[in-house]
């Protein structure tokens, strides 16, 4: 817990690279630093894409990291972008009323803080008491949320000055579905254009005495690799994007010098809010970290806090069991990448509620997992929280086959298996670990199989779909058929969580979530 986190610090020889690298080395070595050494302590978090329920507990891990003062320690809190997630607007306003009742003090924008259109998103924040950061995001004169966002800014404490700059992704024009809203934000999308913008902003906080830097990067860690290498004066960056659990410090994967050999270190608390972070550092005079420690939270060992749930639920609304949940298969590691039987559950709910002869699902679009004990309505929407839109539309054979191997082959490409397989129901396919599709067949109700050529799926073969409009319509993250999109047969004004309610109901009886081996992965 974090009583122990002033415990013996990992490393407390950083300074050894420092003075065998830079000139001034003997100088430095030679000063009394422990007697002007500032000491720090940074509570952070990364993706919790709208976990509020995780939130709660993270509001009593805040509270017991601020009642736990060590003496002289300057204490910060930050956020590096996904803390919100979807279109539901009240979820939007319980992530903003979490920053604010933990006292954030900055969090960067994330490619999940654009799930909204711009205007709704500011309206929401007016009344945020922490600073939005993106230095690679320009909003045009007429967007609404230049007002609200800084490249970077002075967070002072105990008379210690720290320049804090904030990075948005790159790609975010990957993951949001409101590509309309995009061009007014005007995101630099190649990183390498950004790097010489986050010198010039280090350069010029330095220049004003400021020699204590933190980036709140939702850049991904491979970008985040690349800042730590290239750019001189950076002491920390705390990552978010990529969903890595960076536990400890470890050279060469989160511990780093740059060219003039000062540490650098980089964090990220893995995703959903499942881990919350605390990174001790101390630095000399000149700004250069003497030691750190970097402690990874469980955040599930903490208790709901109840005035953030009371908060929460006048936003929300009370809660409605819809059932119960009699055991349920861990969630997989490799989620993107395999089968998960918590997206059966939701993609099986689909077809049969919606009867329609297959169902799909994104890999990524599930941010929680069913649990044994008690579900209610709460608990639904954060597992499916985006607040998309369910659709029943026409697709061809052909269309899903080609949809089905874009997705394999795209994902076995890349190490973390983004963007993701596609999830099914109604649907066996086999593929294996070079991402081609092996074989397909369609199950029907009964359970009856019939073989899809692969090779040769037929046009004139229609079945009817059930998934939501983003999973159909995205080219990058779906099916990639906006067409069968804009012929839909219906498109309800609900996301997933509320099918998956009247399905539990329906079934009337304590749930199993267990994978039945429709989608197999293997080497050859």
């Amino acid at each position: 817990m974090i009583s122990n986190i002033y415990n013996s610090y990992r490393n407390t020889n950083l300074l050894r690279s420092y003075y065998q690298n830079n000139a001034q080395g003997k100088a430095l070595s030679g000063a009394k630093q422990n007697d002007e050494n500032i000491k720090a302590s940074i509570f952070y978090v990364n993706d919790l894409h709208g976990q509020n329920i995780r939130m709660e507990r993270l509001v009593n891990a805040v509270n017991q990291f601020d009642s736990f003062t060590p003496s002289g320690s300057d204490k910060m809190k930050f956020a590096s972008g996904d803390i919100m997630l979807g279109e539901d607007i009240n979820h939007v306003k319980v992530d903003n009323k979490f920053l604010n009742i933990a006292g954030f003090m900055a969090s960067a924008l994330g490619n999940h803080e654009c799930d909204l259109p711009t205007d709704k998103f500011v309206d929401i924040i007016k009344d945020k008491n922490y600073k939005l950061l993106g230095i690679n995001l320009q909003p045009s004169e007429n967007n609404p949320l230049k007002k609200y966002i800084e490249q970077s800014y002075v967070q002072e404490i105990n008379g210690h000055k720290y320049g804090v700059i904030g990075l948005v992704p790159p790609d975010l024009h990957v993951h949001v579905k409101l590509q309309e809203h995009l061009p007014d934000l005007n995101i630099e999308k190649e990183f390498d254009k950004t790097i010489p913008e986050v010198q010039k902003e280090v350069d010029k906080l330095r220049n004003q005495g400021i020699n204590k830097i933190i980036v709140l990067s939702h850049a991904g860690y491979r970008q985040d690799l690349k800042l730590a290498k290239e750019v001189n004066g950076i002491d920390i960056i705390l990552g978010a994007h990529t969903h890595t659990l960076l536990e400890d410090v470890k050279p060469d994967e989160n511990l780093f010098y740059s060219k003039t050999g000062e540490p650098i270190v980089i964090t990220q608390a893995g995703r959903d809010g499942e881990h919350f972070g605390i990174l001790n550092v101390e630095f000399n005079k000149d700004g250069v970290i003497t030691k750190v420690q970097n402690n990874i939270g469980d955040t599930d060992k903490y208790s709901r806090n109840l005035v953030a749930r009371n908060t929460f639920e006048s936003i929300l609304g009370k809660p409605e069991k819809v059932g119960v949940i009699k055991s349920a298969e861990p969630y997989p590691s490799d989620f993107l990448g395999s089968e998960n039987p918590h997206c059966d559950f939701i993609v099986d709910a689909l077809r049969s509620e919606l009867d329609t002869d297959v169902a799909f699902m994104n890999s990524a679009n599930i941010r929680g997992k069913f649990e044994p004990g008690k579900i209610d309505t709460r608990d639904l929407s954060i597992i499916s929280p985006f607040a998309n839109k369910v659709v029943v539309a026409q697709a061809s054979e052909d269309e899903i086959v080609t949809a089905i191997k874009g997705r394999i082959k795209a994902s076995m490409k890349s190490k973390s298996h983004r963007p993701g397989i596609v999830q099914v129901s109604g649907l066996r396919y086999k593929f294996n670990k070079d991402g081609e599709l092996l074989s397909m067949s369609f199950v029907d109700k009964q359970g009856n199989q019939t073989p899809i050529d692969i090779n040769n799926p037929r046009k004139d073969k229609m079945y009817k779909v059930a998934s939501d409009d983003y999973c159909l319509g995205s080219v990058d993250m779906g099916l990639g058929l906006p067409h069968r999109l804009k012929e839909a047969e219906k498109i309800f004004d609900y996301d997933k969580d509320i099918v998956v309610g009247d399905y539990i109901r329906h079934l009337n009886k304590p749930i199993e979530i267990k994978s039945d081996g429709r989608i197999q992965k293997v080497d050859k």
